[in-house]
């Protein structure tokens, strides 16, 4: 990139710093991770502290309201650093593919330099490099779906796992979420690259990657359907072919996927989970409601009954099976009875980890235009009863752990202590033991001593 090359000569000698503020999934946190190559790529060296900074990044998510109000609010506190010292204001992500939003900073926080697009990431440089030299406001957001843009400089968060996006952009349209309105139709990465970047991170030592994807196993999906040319290297023509490939390769001990959805759980992508040794047997299987008629309202496409069955399919079929799931509460129109049904699959499937949250209307949806709103006490109430039963599943699927002997890949030092390691198992459950430095990075083998809800107690053998 030649622009990259002209702010690079521009920072020469200044050592300018910069913060990156990430919100929402891990989708955001790779393109992240890409901003952040650009960045360092053009001189720049990540701070933590905001008054150190010459340029403040915001990668933002529009799932859930409070994260429009945590951008406010940190913009609010940029106005001094602006006024003192011309920082450089920066803000991407989805949350810049809705109109009311980009009015409101334009109209209430004009001190902004930069808005930039889902589509129009890999354009940041040539837009800084402009907010720069012409000391003008930019603003690069485009509503037509975005190319997938290969070889783009990134700084990872770890030197153990990565993320690998595998695909862009959503055709589900479920009622409640605006992602295929801020991430556009569904496009996947050609397969020869996605093999090429995973390679290399065996090669550079990384253990476990996640593949990631708005939809992950539609992967290739539109373009078998469609008719769009793809190079069909080393046999991959779908996500189960991909999982087997990615399988094969050297270096990589773990390999997860989020996130897919029950409707295209077919049955060659659950015999791929279950043949490749490498693919973690904790599957995320989206729930969102355990409701039928809720379930058809968020356009779900498959009932209660039916996930309930794929559920025992899978369970059948792939050895040592864990499930987590997503569970929104308080969907537009949901009945105390339509409720329950929730609670009743928690139950039955007794999930390894739920991701529970409060319904949260995202303009531009039709659940927005729904007139049945749940009151917000309703949600709460209603939340809190599906967190008392989640966590006693808790306390009980921990015991299973107690006595075994897991396979635990070492992520670094325990954040509350120092002196201890922490890791994490093939079903995703954090392990705390005591252990030489020597052993970050490696998969090794501990014994479960003791559960604590949110995390087990190991023993080196």
């Amino acid at each position: 990139m030649n622009e990259i090359a002209k702010v690079k000569k521009i920072n020469h000698g200044k050592k300018p710093k910069y913060t990156m503020l990430t919100m929402g999934c891990q989708l955001n946190e790779n393109d992240s991770e890409k901003l952040c190559g650009m960045l360092e790529a053009m001189g720049y060296q990540k701070t933590e502290k905001q008054e150190e900074a010459d340029i403040a990044v915001f990668n933002t998510c529009c799932v859930r309201e409070n994260a429009e109000d945590k951008l406010f609010g940190k913009l609010g506190e940029l106005k001094r650093l602006k006024q003192e010292k011309g920082i450089i204001i920066a803000i991407g992500g989805c949350m810049m593919q809705e109109k009311h939003i980009t009015d409101k900073i334009k109209e209430s926080y004009p001190f902004v330099d930069i808005l930039f697009g889902t589509h129009t990431l890999h354009k940041f440089p040539e837009n800084l490099l402009k907010a720069l030299e012409e000391k003008k406001k930019i603003e690069d957001i485009i509503d037509i779906d975005g190319e997938i843009h290969e070889g783009l400089p990134i700084k990872r968060d770890s030197n153990i796992k990565a993320s690998v996006t595998i695909m862009n952009g959503c055709n589900n349209f479920c009622s409640y979420c605006i992602v295929p309105y801020v991430r556009g139709r569904e496009r996947s990465r050609e397969p020869r690259n996605i093999l090429q970047e995973v390679e290399e991170l065996g090669r550079q030592g990384y253990q476990e990657i996640t593949l990631l994807g708005q939809n992950v196993n539609s992967y290739l999906r539109v373009e078998r359907e469609k008719g769009i040319t793809f190079e069909e290297y080393q046999g991959i023509n779908s996500f189960a072919t991909l999982l087997k490939a990615i399988n094969k390769i050297d270096g990589i001990q773990r390999i997860r996927f989020v996130s897919p959805h029950p409707k295209d759980f077919t049955d060659d992508v659950i015999d791929a989970i279950a043949s490749s040794d490498k693919v973690c047997k904790l599957v995320h299987l989206p729930l969102q409601s355990g409701n039928t008629k809720v379930l058809k309202e968020m356009n779900r496409k498959y009932t209660k009954e039916q996930y309930l069955q794929l559920v025992e399919k899978m369970k059948t079929r792939i050895p040592n099976l864990t499930l987590s799931t997503d569970i929104i509460v308080g969907f537009p129109g949901e009945t105390d009875e339509e409720f329950e049904d929730t609670l009743d699959v928690v139950r039955k499937v007794k999930f390894e980890q739920v991701y529970m949250f409060l319904y949260s209307r995202r303009i531009g949806t039709p659940g927005d235009k729904m007139q049945n709103q749940i009151p917000e006490e309703e949600k709460h109430r209603r939340f809190n009863k599906l967190k008392a039963l989640v966590e006693s599943q808790i306390e009980d699927n921990n015991q299973k752990y107690v006595g075994t002997v897991q396979k635990v890949l070492v992520e670094g030092e325990s954040k509350n202590n120092q002196a201890l390691l922490t890791g994490r198992t093939d079903s995703n459950k954090v392990v705390i033991f005591e252990g030489g430095k020597s052993l970050i990075g490696k998969v090794i083998d501990l014994k479960i001593v003791s559960e604590h809800m949110w995390y087990l107690k190991g023993e080196t053998k």
